[in-house]
């Protein structure tokens, strides 16, 4: 921008006696406020004593340039979900599944991160990134979370195959494209919307790669179903041969059967799809009441009656490994550790109990690295001993060596005592009323900490997973605005650098 000969004549034009910086200063800048970011998030995430997660997706830029786009998650000790960008790294190798594991490694080195502190990587259902986010399983505990909204995608596609409803759809879309493209029939359209008291508003096209972009512009369709019918009857936009346009009305009911079908879903995509509230503990939950409203829908056309059984059968394969077997599972553990769900109705009796177990067995690990820190970091008394020899001989005479009976003993009352504490707490927990739905838990933990200090150290590791890798797909849309096709020479170090500062913007401000 700085060279642009007509930028610069209007900077002269504004102040002649001011000398515009080079290019390169500009660059400098840029690497300078990088690196003071950098060391400021590394801090940070340095100074939260609780485990974090990651999201991570690739993408191309305009450039043909392939990045890989990593966030951090983690619940501060405000009780507030704090979301990172760490990298948008380009990535030039094949990616291969043992490549975008090493990738996620160096990042995580990049960033001092101990392998112990990631409790889980969120990422979609590609088959490289899966296999890649196994590998790290595998080798360091990371839970692989795939994310709802991507897996939903893949319920509703699977969903809408049937050639029913594709017709109805296509016929739909031809509709619109229609209405876009005729300057005529737009016109018009908005006379009959006044006419009728119609909300103005336009029609929507469907995108084939987001499925609710179909609900959309069905639902946007059957709110205009009548301006749209008066303005295709209207002879001066619809010619004779173009009365194909409009839908039969089996095809509306058929629209307005399947918009019905898929709002649940779309509002389900919508919430999970949040990065500033708690959204993997509410994913069994919402699957669940998912599966419920879906058998309680009542459809008279055999187009969504198929639809109908086909997001069954999508929702408990796609699900199966999380709601119906492996439980406890991560997803499940998150769920009771959020006290709008700790009584866990969407489990049987027997699944409850094993969730619950595996919650007091981790509180105890959590309890025992508790005590443990607090022995480390307090201070030491010293006093006065007599020496080495005549200490060692003192204890023999009085029986007090290391390993005496009455200090195993005492050690074991001492492991007893850290067991019923840990016990108690997670009872008490489980008793308590759930949390209203509409309330936030983590401002419910807030208050509550000191009455379970335990479970609050493992509810923050736990609710900090995002239910999706959207916040990772969100770093693209900044990164597209940046490596654009004005600057596709832009260098790829230079767009993660930017793409860093931008995303953190609101965290290095505070």
């Amino acid at each position: 921008m700085v060279e642009d000969q007509g930028f610069q004549s209007m900077v002269s034009v504004l102040n002649p006696g001011y000398t515009l910086p080079s290019r390169t200063h500009f660059t400098k800048l840029v690497e300078r406020k990088y690196q003071e970011a950098f060391q400021n998030v590394k801090d940070a995430i340095s100074a939260n004593d609780c485990r974090i997660a990651f999201t991570a997706d690739i993408w191309t830029s305009v450039a043909t340039e392939a990045y890989l786009g990593i966030t951090c998650h983690y619940i501060g000790d405000d009780w507030k979900l704090s979301s990172l960008c760490l990298t948008t790294m380009p990535v030039e190798d094949r990616h291969t599944a043992a490549n975008i594991a090493e990738w996620i490694e160096e990042v995580a080195a990049k960033f001092e991160i101990p392998d112990k502190k990631i409790i889980a990587i969120v990422h979609d259902s590609g088959a490289n990134i899966v296999a890649a986010v196994k590998i790290l399983e595998d080798k360091h505990g990371w839970a692989s979370i795939r994310c709802t909204g991507h897996t939903l995608q893949l319920v509703i596609n699977a969903s809408l195959k049937h050639s029913g409803i594709q017709r109805a759809v296509g016929a739909a879309r031809g509709l619109v494209e229609y209405f876009k493209k005729s300057e005529l029939a737009s016109t018009k359209l908005k006379e009959k919307q006044k006419q009728m008291g119609t909300p103005e508003h336009k029609l929507l096209q469907d995108v084939s790669t987001r499925w609710n972009s179909t609900y959309y512009m069905v639902d946007r369709l059957i709110e205009q179903r009548w301006p749209v019918t008066a303005t295709l009857s209207d002879p001066s936009v619809t010619q004779r041969g173009k009365h194909y346009l409009e839908l039969k009305p089996e095809q509306w009911n058929l629209l307005e059967e399947l918009s019905t079908a898929l709002k649940p879903f779309e509002c389900a995509t919508v919430f999970m799809s949040g990065q500033e509230y708690v959204t993997l503990s509410s994913m069994a939950a919402l699957v669940k009441g998912l599966l419920r409203s879906n058998e309680v829908a009542c459809f008279e056309s055999s187009p969504l009656k198929s639809f109908q059984a086909t997001v069954k059968d999508q929702l408990q394969s796609r699900w199966k490994g999380i709601l119906f077997e492996n439980i406890p599972n991560i997803v499940v553990v998150s769920s009771a550790l959020d006290p709008r769900f700790r009584r866990l109705k969407f489990l049987t009796p027997e699944q409850i109990i094993s969730v619950q177990a595996k919650v007091q067995t981790e509180a105890l690990t959590v309890k025992r690295v508790m005590l443990q820190q607090e022995t480390t970091s307090s201070p030491v008394a010293t006093v006065d001993v007599p020496s080495t020899s005549a200490a060692s001989l003192l204890d023999s005479l009085l029986e007090s060596g290391g390993s005496s009976e009455e200090e195993t003993r005492e050690g074991k009352l001492e492991e007893e005592d850290i067991h019923t504490q840990v016990q108690n707490e997670v009872q008490a927990y489980f008793a308590e009323r759930p949390l209203a739905k509409e309330r936030n838990p983590l401002n419910w933990w807030n208050t509550n900490q000191h009455k379970y200090p335990t479970l609050a150290k493992l509810a923050k590791s736990y609710l900090c997973i995002p239910g999706t890798s959207t916040p990772s797909e969100r770093l693209f849309s900044a990164a597209g605005n940046i490596a654009c096709k004005k600057r596709a020479c832009l260098s790829p170090e230079h767009v993660d650098m930017l793409t860093f500062l931008h995303s953190n913007a609101k965290f290095l401000e505070q």
